[in-house]
């Protein structure tokens, strides 16, 4: 009979040591998952503010050519059916 005691507390204690190691596995999952977002975050955002950036520099770039710098760049350009009723 005591042995089957003894059973039940070497389950019972290797029970533990795999909750153990589930709770010890995940919280180092967790960690590493932290890490690879930080480190898109450091690489990816960096690159895509450059691109966005040169992006809208050349749009405005080719607006400042085509209409100057007056109140058409910062409001628009007059739509073609102003120029019928304005005449």
């Amino acid at each position: 009979m005591p042995r089957s005691d003894h059973s039940s507390d070497s389950s019972s204690s290797a029970s533990y040591d795999s909750d153990e190691d589930y709770r010890l596995a995940q919280k180092e999952w967790n960690e590493s998952l932290e890490e690879l977002q930080q480190l898109a975050l450091v690489l990816l955002l960096p690159w895509v503010g450059k691109y966005f950036g040169r992006k809208c520099s050349y749009w405005l770039y080719d607006r400042y050519t085509r209409v100057g710098l007056g109140k058409s760049f910062f409001m628009g350009e007059k739509p073609l059916a102003w120029t019928f009723f304005s005449r």
